[in-house]
């Protein structure tokens, strides 16, 4: 049985890829796409939810960013913004 990303989640790969550059220091997709041994083109579709972050690419990432792969799953889930506001 697949798993599915929680209902209050949206998949949002660009935090999963932001943070990946932010910890390595890169300037831009393209020194992602580098550092993961990855056409460019891979990074940009992944970012425009064209390709989804398959098994391999994410072990990549977890083999050079030293994120577990516990963490890159939840970068890919942002919370689910609603309209309400908490009562706090």
């Amino acid at each position: 049985m697949a798993k599915t990303l929680p209902p209050a989640a949206v998949y949002n790969p660009d935090n999963l890829l932001d943070a990946i550059i932010a910890k390595l220091k890169l300037k831009n997709d393209a020194a992602l796409s580098r550092a993961l041994k990855v056409a460019p083109p891979v990074i940009s579709k992944i970012r425009h939810r064209t390709l989804p972050i398959g098994a391999t690419i994410l072990l990549r990432m977890h083999d050079v960013s030293d994120f577990s792969i516990r963490e890159l799953r939840a970068l890919m889930a942002s919370p689910k913004k609603s309209g309400m506001r908490s009562a706090a």
